[in-house]
């Protein structure tokens, strides 16, 4: 069964850092690029960035450039998101899907994990 699991989210104050992480089960990293969405409410889910499963490129939204890191860690089959200089428009859930390498749509998506950025 494949499951995503995100975690590390919270409550921190603009100009903070958060570090959330995708466990990921039942596929390995290899075949799947990882992507992470976000969902602020009222507003439409927007993609954030994803790595690819052949190299580990990356690939980040205009806004995340600079503040955002996507990375991975194969043996713990675990995706990344290091988010610094966080601004109170970043308040969203936060989630990470699997697409699997040829595939046109992301096939699993995690539960989400909350991002509340607030003095």
């Amino acid at each position: 069964q494949v499951q995503l699991v995100e975690s590390g989210g919270g409550l921190v104050q603009p100009g903070g850092s958060l570090r959330l992480s995708c466990a990921v089960s039942g596929i390995t990293l290899d075949y799947y690029n990882i992507g992470w969405y976000r969902q602020a409410p009222g507003k439409e889910r927007e993609g954030v960035s994803c790595i690819s499963s052949s190299d580990g490129s990356t690939f980040y939204a205009t806004s995340m450039k600079g503040r955002f890191t996507t990375s991975r860690d194969s043996a713990k089959n675990t995706v990344y998101l290091q988010m610094n200089n966080l601004e109170p428009d970043d308040t969203a859930v936060y989630y990470c899907a699997a697409q699997r390498v040829g595939a046109t749509t992301y096939d699993v998506w995690g539960q989400g994990t909350q991002v509340t950025v607030s003095s």
